[in-house]
């Protein structure tokens, strides 16, 4: 299968946003966004540093960008996260140096050395939370901010290191269930709304369900790494616990299953979902995401039924006109790109019948995001100058790019470019 128009899109991006001296971008995204990986150069450097893996573009590409990142020191310590600072930075390093072997050695080394700092001091907090029996913040664990996202990075660069080992036991701290104001609750219900600040719309908190933000993240990261081998006590069980806890959850459209984006006090005292809450189908949160963390949970312990359940949810979510609709943007987080590359890589580990089912929704996906009869080059021109979206990787051009080039070939990405979302 393939998709020669998306193909053509994505060459057009990649040759666009070439040269940092002359891509069409924002000054912002050189400036506000240098240090971020979802919104600046790092992003872009990720697609050369795929395409370059690929054989389809020239190293030089990639290392200008991640040059013109690193003109000005990069933040670490307690104000840098996985998605921002020296952690984004060794992502992308990272993804390099696994194809020029000796490249950026000198770099990754001390970059590490100030991650294992940060993992550390972030674990003994989030410890002490847990002893204290407080409610931990969604930053304390989420993908994007939290040990989720160190985790993440961890088990691409480093998988059997004992920092790895010490997320995966706060994982499973994090699934015992924690008291508050009488009410048991699991261990991951945060006071605030989803933004992770006070929130007037969730006064007594929430469980957020979510791959990006929410619980859905540390179940993918469990699952993929006892997938590679790498188990600590009781992770198995915490595993079977988050999967009981969405399946408690979850809701039936007649079509399939799929899951809320979180749950609040209230809807946990009744025992039912706010029939308005949003169900969007995406990545960060909703069925796509979770549908992918739960296939691998599924696959890690076993679990034949399960499996069967996570993959008819995404044919069913990806066929349903209703959640489609719900779809308004074309990025990896939440649009439609996104749905594209989950579906390629849920795909290749689902069965023959259904791998083939999911397959087949991708050319309407792709459809969307390269309508046909449309010149590659101004499809192109027009996403980089999409103000609200821009260049960069979570919501942006080269995110569409690097997912356009994964679901038009059905062949899986050659860097490690997707290991930050933990969907491969």
């Amino acid at each position: 299968m393939t998709h020669p128009l998306a193909l053509k899109v994505a060459n057009a991006v990649a040759d666009l946003l070439a040269d940092p001296d002359t891509a069409p971008i924002s000054p912002r995204t050189t400036t506000t966004n240098r240090q971020q990986l979802a919104y600046g150069p790092l992003g872009i450097a990720l697609l050369h540093i795929e395409r370059s893996a690929c054989g389809l573009g020239p190293w030089q590409r990639a290392h200008d960008w991640l040059a013109l990142a690193t003109r000005q020191p990069f933040t670490s310590g307690p104000d840098s996260h996985p998605f921002y600072g020296a952690p984004a930075l060794a992502h992308a390093v990272a993804c390099a140096a696994d194809h020029l072997p000796g490249s950026y050695q000198r770099a990754l080394d001390t970059l590490d050395h100030q991650i294992a700092t940060d993992i550390r001091r972030r674990l003994g907090a989030a410890h002490r939370r847990i002893d204290a029996e407080l409610l931990p913040r969604l930053a304390e664990f989420d993908v994007i901010r939290g040990l989720i996202g160190y985790g993440a990075y961890l088990l691409h660069c480093n998988p059997d290191s004992d920092a790895v080992r010490a997320i995966l036991d706060y994982c499973v701290r994090l699934t015992e269930p924690i008291t508050d104001r009488g009410d048991v609750l699991p261990g991951w219900w945060t006071a605030s709304g989803p933004s992770g600040q006070p929130d007037e719309k969730f006064p007594d908190g929430h469980a957020n369900c979510g791959l990006a933000h929410g619980i859905g993240g540390p179940l993918a990261l469990m699952a993929l790494s006892a997938r590679s081998g790498v188990t600590v006590p009781g992770q198995l069980d915490a595993m079977r616990t988050i999967l009981a806890w969405l399946d408690h959850w979850q809701e039936e459209t007649g079509r399939g299953p799929r899951w809320p984006y979180w749950v609040t006090r209230a809807e946990l005292r009744k025992g039912q979902l706010d029939p308005s809450a949003p169900r969007r189908p995406s990545w960060c949160y909703g069925t796509a995401g979770l549908a992918r963390a739960r296939q691998l949970a599924a696959l890690a312990l076993g679990d034949i039924r399960r499996q069967i359940e996570a993959e008819n949810a995404l044919v069913s979510a990806l066929t349903d006109p209703a959640q489609l609709k719900a779809i308004t943007e074309d990025g990896l987080c939440h649009g439609t790109a996104g749905l594209a590359h989950i579906a390629a890589r849920m795909a290749t580990d689902a069965r023959p019948s259904t791998a083939a089912q999911l397959r087949a929704t991708i050319p309407a996906l792709l459809t969307g995001v390269c309508p046909p009869e449309t010149d590659p080059a101004d499809v192109a021109l027009t996403m980089i100058h999409n103000d609200k979206a821009g260049p960069g990787f979570l919501d942006g051009t080269a995110g569409i790019a690097l997912a356009l080039q994964t679901s038009a070939t059905a062949v899986p990405p050659q860097s490690a470019w997707d290991a930050c979302l933990l969907i491969a």
